[in-house]
């Protein structure tokens, strides 16, 4: 196990908008870390970034070159503070995080690398499981039993809940699958 470094400076919880983080990132200062999953990072991720999912966050796994400033994100910044409470728990002291995440950069129209392998983004993947359950328990309650349409409630439930929390269950069980954390380990 590596050590946390100690040559960095204390400034922990620090917040950094999308512009400064391009600014650091065209001058090379910046080890930036993106804690979403193997098939978000997959999909699209900042140029530079490394894949280290929240799921499988290993703090001693992260050392920052002296000099450089250690930079987190996910979605929209929930994760990266998950992360970063991990790393200063570990001993790290100087943490950044890009404030509201992904959705920050994507607002600027900043670049974006995607891989060219990646499976159907996870987004994708839950509206293909929603609409089928939703069509499967409302075909069950037509034919079958209107016990069937509970399902269809479930779901649909699920996804109110999901919309309002900004937190999707359905998406982290997918994530999961053995495919999906295949996603992003090639170039990691």
């Amino acid at each position: 196990m590596t050590q946390a470094p100690e040559s960095i400076a204390p400034t922990p919880d620090a917040i950094v908008n999308a512009s400064t983080l391009k600014q650091w990132l065209d001058r090379e200062s910046v080890l930036l870390i993106d804690v979403r999953e193997p098939i978000e990072y997959a999909d699209e991720y900042i140029p530079g970034a490394i894949s280290h999912p929240l799921s499988q966050f290993d703090p001693y796994g992260i050392a920052p070159q002296p000099g450089q400033k250690l930079v987190l994100y996910c979605q929209s910044g929930k994760r990266s503070a998950r992360a970063a409470d991990r790393l200063s728990a570990a001993g790290f002291t100087d943490i950044t995080q890009l404030q509201s995440g992904l959705n920050a950069w994507k607002a600027r129209s900043y670049p974006l690398s995607k891989s060219q392998d990646t499976p159907i983004s996870l987004f994708r993947q839950v509206q293909i499981v929603a609409g089928s359950l939703v069509l499967l328990g409302t075909i069950v309650g037509a034919t079958v039993s209107p016990w069937g349409l509970l399902l269809s409630g479930f779901v649909g439930a699920g996804l109110a809940f999901a919309g309002i929390t900004n937190t999707c269950a359905m998406g982290l069980l997918l994530a999961k699958l053995p495919y999906n954390q295949r996603a992003g380990q090639n170039w990691k």
